[in-house]
């Protein structure tokens, strides 16, 4: 059966949730949003490239920082309305030169930060 985007489930905006994860280890790295041209296009290129909210523009990851996401697999969840990308992530993901945007935990009440940004 051929893959279309219009056959995901997408918000009001035409927006779908992406969530990154590195394929070698499992490290989920981001979330971030894609619309069905964003799809369309990271499946013809390889490099995944997001929709923008604050822009109102395509965002193809690591374009200008150099930190690429080159899609392995990309998966759908059981109701359409989320994407699992799995990822070979160049650098960080995060655009606080984190490895992750998940980098802060909540223990006993108080906010930890995990890492520190990268070099």
């Amino acid at each position: 059966m051929t893959f279309d985007p219009a056959s995901l489930r997408y918000d009001a905006a035409g927006l779908i949730p992406a969530i990154a994860q590195d394929d070698a280890t499992g490290e989920v790295l981001m979330m971030a949003w894609m619309n069905a041209d964003a799809v369309a296009r990271t499946l013809e290129t390889g490099r995944v490239t997001y929709w923008s909210r604050s822009r109102q523009a395509f965002w193809v990851k690591g374009e200008t920082s150099g930190h690429v996401q080159r899609l392995v697999d990309l998966r759908i969840d059981c109701d359409r309305d989320c994407l699992l990308l799995r990822v070979d992530q160049t650098g960080p993901a995060c655009h606080t030169n984190r490895r992750s945007c998940f980098y802060t935990a909540v223990r006993d009440g108080d906010e930890v930060e995990l890492m520190a940004p990268e070099n």
